[in-house]
């Protein structure tokens, strides 16, 4: 069992969703994110619940790569090592292309992309010196195809960031003698912060605790993909995969 957990963006939606399912599974957990306060709060909560865990906090602006790298070696000394690292902080700010919203399409990318691959590198960092671990990337559905809009730059982002584990992935194909996994989550829509008060909620979205619940057993399982929940999403990422980009965009 992958007993010891870092997740990132662990403050609030699905970050903090899966920790309290990991809780009670009985995982040690490093809980990161900038809100500390929330963080403190969780913790106290998973802890009260589950005396038997280890529960630590550390502030973490994931744009922040210097700070990256030191919370996760910060981590690793509190729990004795990390097995698995959940890359799952990011944000879903932005604009269509050509309408002034750079700035807030520039963060994103930022934030959903070059920030993720610091989170990767310093795990991996420590998954090879350890010979072991398990690399998690929150992707998207969205990532199956280029989307309109204001989802644009967010899907394109969640498009890099599973080709990023893919290509780690590829890189531990032939490594002998090692028990590293990667494993890429694509999300559909999931009651979360990032989406509450988007005024008309996405079809077929579920709670926060439900799709909580589905992310861990997917990441559990340790299969390279997985769609998030499966029904009604694998066939849904299969026909955004193919289907013409007119259809797409009345799909979202």
């Amino acid at each position: 069992m992958r007993k010891t957990i870092l997740i990132t963006g662990a403050s609030s939606g699905l970050g903090a969703g899966m920790a309290r399912v990991w809780a009670a599974k009985g995982h040690d957990l490093a809980l990161t994110a900038r809100r500390v306060d929330r963080l403190e709060a969780l913790k106290a909560e998973l802890e009260a619940a589950h005396p038997s865990i280890r529960v630590v906090v550390h502030a973490l602006d994931v744009t922040d790569h210097e700070q990256v790298f030191a919370v996760v070696r910060r981590a690793a000394e509190d729990l004795g090592g990390l097995d698995r690292v959940v890359v799952n902080a990011g944000l879903g700010k932005g604009a269509r292309i050509g309408t002034g919203g750079f700035a807030a399409n520039l963060e994103t990318a930022e934030t959903n992309f070059v920030a993720a691959l610091a989170q990767c590198e310093a795990a991996m960092e420590h998954f090879y010196a350890r010979r072991s671990g398990h690399l998690v990337v929150v992707s998207s559905v969205s990532a199956m195809r280029g989307m309109p809009s204001s989802m644009t730059t967010y899907a394109a982002t969640k498009a890099g960031v599973a080709q990023l584990a893919e290509g780690i992935r590829a890189d531990l194909v032939n490594r002998k003698g090692h028990d590293i996994a990667v494993t890429t989550v694509f999300p559909g829509y999931i009651a979360s912060e990032m989406n509450e008060k988007v005024e008309q909620k996405p079809r077929l979205m579920v709670g926060t605790e439900t799709g909580s619940r589905a992310l861990v057993a997917a990441i559990d399982s340790e299969k390279p993909e997985r769609i998030v929940p499966p029904w009604p999403w694998r066939p849904l990422a299969f026909v955004l995969r193919h289907a013409p980009l007119g259809t797409v965009r009345r799909m979202v």
